[in-house]
């Protein structure tokens, strides 16, 4: 398995992690990918970026069934709005490309918030950096490796 930028980086902050590679043609998406994992869709972990003020971005980590709430997620990031960053403007803002975006290793040290449903878990996968890839790691050593805090960010989604 050939490493990721998002692997290095948690590899060098000693971060532990499980790669886990998956068949893209079962689909990329994060609920694709708990099926594909056989793990509850609750602990696969979708990363999700906004915009603020022009050129002002806002890393959100969130279940896969759930979908983010833009005013609770606006409320954390103490802006009065958050849009979802258009999906042309990903791989230019972050350096990764949709189905492969990881909280871990963007272009720039934006700021990250992950939902507090992930301390229900020993483990939580987040996409690996790139498309067939995700890693389980504990959600506190991801937290502290990313300086997120853990908040209620979403409302559930129809799967």
């Amino acid at each position: 398995m050939q490493k990721t930028n998002a692997m290095r980086l948690l590899e060098d902050g000693g971060v532990a992690f499980q790669a886990f590679e998956y068949d893209t043609a079962q689909g990329v998406d994060a609920v694709s990918v708990a099926r594909y994992l056989q793990k509850p869709a609750e602990q696969i972990f979708k990363t999700l970026v906004t915009e603020g003020n022009p050129r002002e971005y806002f890393v959100f980590v969130v279940p896969a069934g759930s979908e983010l709430d833009l005013k609770k997620a606006a409320k954390a990031a103490g802006q009065k709005s958050l849009s979802m960053l258009p999906q042309k403007r990903l791989l230019p803002v972050t350096g990764y490309i949709h189905g492969g975006c990881s909280p871990v290793g963007m272009k720039k040290d934006f700021p990250v918030f992950i939902d507090e449903t992930a301390l229900l878990f020993d483990t939580i996968c987040v996409s690996g950096g790139r498309v067939g890839l995700t890693l389980a790691v504990e959600p506190n050593q991801l937290a502290g490796f990313v300086r997120a805090p853990f908040v209620d960010l979403t409302h559930e989604a129809t799967i």
